[in-house]
């Protein structure tokens, strides 16, 4: 049965955002938009259209009895939204920032409490898991109390979700996306990657004008640089039957650089001012000016005609008790320190810097090595260069036309890209490529709503479930394998090869399932074993049971499984079994190994904790 209501939730690691189609307003229902009650001052409730996501979370006696209580929790002694935001970023070991981030780093127990990192060992803290479970029952109990009411049908349970996640996560963090839903009492959901969203809204915005600002041949590539993430992709748009076909024909990398980036970037650029004057900040002074830059940024990108705003941090020592350290960061300084410090100038065979040169790192987030965003669109693009080659129209005439290297268009998505100086600096960039490879100029595709579009693309993504809209082609984001260890003679102080069988290829389609062909292999039951799972966003043309036996360069490992799967009456038996695999209407993947007899199965799941 479908619902009354299509939700879409982006779920962002700076603001989340819910919109909406009431499917029993009409055979056109407009698009509407959640505004979301969350605590904006102590003890002051009022609606937003973003839920900012930040946790904050009291120490005792930290606020005042009730401060902290909603219209549907009178309890509530934790924040997440506006107030969270602004008021945990002046006592930074009580504020949970990135959930997100963390949520998909394989380095940790993403279900252990290690948020907020750093924090002291005697605070409140949650897990990444936990984090994202409270911003999507903040979103599902602002519904209920807004939307829903007394209507049972109405409540957002009941609903048909899009929730969308990076195109780069893996099937371990989509997985934990909806871990996190369900936690949140959501079950209807179904994952949509973040890029084809922003497109989804594109069309959604556009209406039928969509099929005059692209034609057959072109390459979208959708630019999304969140708060978190660097999030690549490309849609090639082609002719069937005399309709325009939309396919999502590459993903790139998981690349951890996004909002968070350049908020610390200006940080240091302020602290540099500071201790020109004098006044050098500590490591939580350097904490709550990073969350301060991130407010002057959004200022002034949000008013145009604003040049500068002033950035505030709580003082420390005998001099300064009870004061504050204040600077103004001018808009010129914000664009100097973005445009030059992110979106540099490079050619299109620029490579990012990929390993840091110290050995002994701190712990923490695995941000990217090189901030340079277009280093990182010149090697995505360089990767899919096969994939641009195969879209290049056939040229008229004698002469062949050269294949193509650079995307023919681009759509902006993510906060980062307010900035009207960071959009212009990255088409510059991609026009000079495109001059360079003798190609056409690059268009920007305008008109999305970039705190919306990714909700509102999702929400639109659901009409197009139920048949009504544009449908894009993609399926699986990556091709995965699982690891195989060859039968050849063991050879002293080295391991048995591994071998990689493609169990998903590239773009199998949500909702379908396939027997892994070829050979049967020796399932070892009733002692504890490893498998190890693998994944790659490069290899294309890998069918379901294709073995790699060189796969080091181009298939990367994903997190392994320890387990001991059982069988009746067998100990330490090696079983004949054959793989199937499934990808979940939800967006999940599942590998089951099926015995010979048909009479027994062991389902294979990708681990969410770190391998010990």
């Amino acid at each position: 049965m479908h619902s009354r209501f299509v939700v879409g939730i982006d779920l962002g690691t700076t603001n989340c955002a819910l919109a909406y189609f009431d499917t029993g307003a009409g055979d056109e229902p407009p698009l509407q938009h959640l505004a979301i009650p969350q605590v904006v001052q102590a003890g002051v409730v009022e609606d937003r259209p973003l839920l900012p996501s930040f946790l904050y979370l009291p120490g005792p006696k930290e606020q005042p009895a009730g401060s902290l209580r909603l219209p549907w929790a009178p309890e509530r002694d934790f924040a997440a939204g506006e107030f969270a935001r602004n008021f945990g970023s002046q006592v930074p070991t009580r504020l949970v920032a990135s959930a997100k981030s963390w949520l998909c780093h394989p380095g940790i127990d993403r279900k252990a409490p290690v948020l907020p990192w750093k924090a002291p060992e005697d605070s409140r803290r949650v897990s990444p898991l936990e984090a994202t479970t409270h911003y999507l029952k903040h979103l599902a109990e602002a519904w209920n109390h807004v939307v829903a009411k007394d209507v049972a049908g109405h409540r957002l349970e009941n609903q048909d979700i899009i929730l969308t996640v990076p195109a780069s996560f893996d099937a371990v963090a989509r997985e934990l996306t909806v871990e996190a839903a369900r936690a949140a009492g959501l079950e209807r959901i179904t994952l949509l990657e973040e890029p084809q969203a922003a497109f989804y809204s594109w069309i959604s915005a556009s209406h039928d004008r969509w099929r005059d600002q692209v034609e057959v041949g072109d390459v979208v590539l959708v630019c999304d640089l969140g708060g978190g993430t660097t999030d690549l992709s490309l849609i090639a748009v082609s002719e069937e039957a005399g309709q325009l076909v939309l396919s999502r024909v590459a993903v790139g990398d998981h690349i951890l650089l996004g909002g968070d980036n350049m908020d610390l970037a200006l940080a240091h650029h302020v602290a540099q001012a500071f201790a020109a004057k004098g006044t050098k900040l500590d490591a939580g002074q350097m904490h709550m000016l990073w969350h301060s830059c991130r407010l002057a940024k959004e200022n002034l990108f949000k008013d145009p005609k604003a040049t500068s705003t002033t950035v505030t941090v709580l003082g420390r020592g005998s001099k300064v008790i009870g004061g504050t350290l204040k600077t103004e960061l001018t808009r010129a300084e914000i664009e100097k320190v973005l445009v030059d410090g992110f979106f540099p100038a490079c050619p299109a065979d620029a490579e990012p810097q990929r390993q840091r040169t110290v050995g002994l790192q701190e712990l923490g987030l695995p941000y990217a090595a090189d901030p340079a965003a277009t280093k990182h669109l010149a090697n995505f693009l360089r990767q899919n260069a096969e994939v641009l080659a195969q879209r290049t129209p056939p040229r008229k005439g004698k002469k062949a036309a050269a294949p193509r290297s650079q995307p023919t268009t681009v759509l902006f998505n993510g906060g980062v890209f307010k900035a009207e100086s960071l959009r212009r600096r990255l088409l510059d960039v991609l026009n000079q490529w495109a001059k360079s490879a003798g190609g056409p100029a690059v268009k920007e595709l305008p008109g999305t709503d970039l705190d919306q579009a990714v909700a509102e693309g999702a929400a639109y993504y659901g009409l197009v479930r139920r048949g009504k809209g544009i449908r894009i082609r993609g399926g699986t984001a990556r091709a995965y394998y699982i690891g195989i260890e060859t039968s050849l003679p063991a050879v002293p102080g080295s391991p048995p090869p591994l071998k990689a069988l493609c169990v998903v290829p590239f773009g199998m389609e949500e909702g379908t399932e396939a027997d892994v062909p070829a050979q049967e292999f020796g399932l070892v039951v009733g002692e504890p074993v490893e498998f190890r799972f693998l994944g790659s966003n490069l290899r294309r043309n890998d069918a379901a049971g294709n073995l790699i036996e060189d796969w080091h360069e181009q298939i990367e490992e994903l997190s392994p499984l320890s387990t001991t799967l059982e069988a009746a009456g067998k100990t330490g038996r090696t079983i004949p079994v054959h793989l199937h695999s499934k990808v979940t209407e939800v967006g999940t993947l599942e590998l089951w190994c099926m015995s010979r007899d048909g009479k027994e199965r062991w389902k294979l799941e990708f681990n969410v904790r770190e391998h010990e």
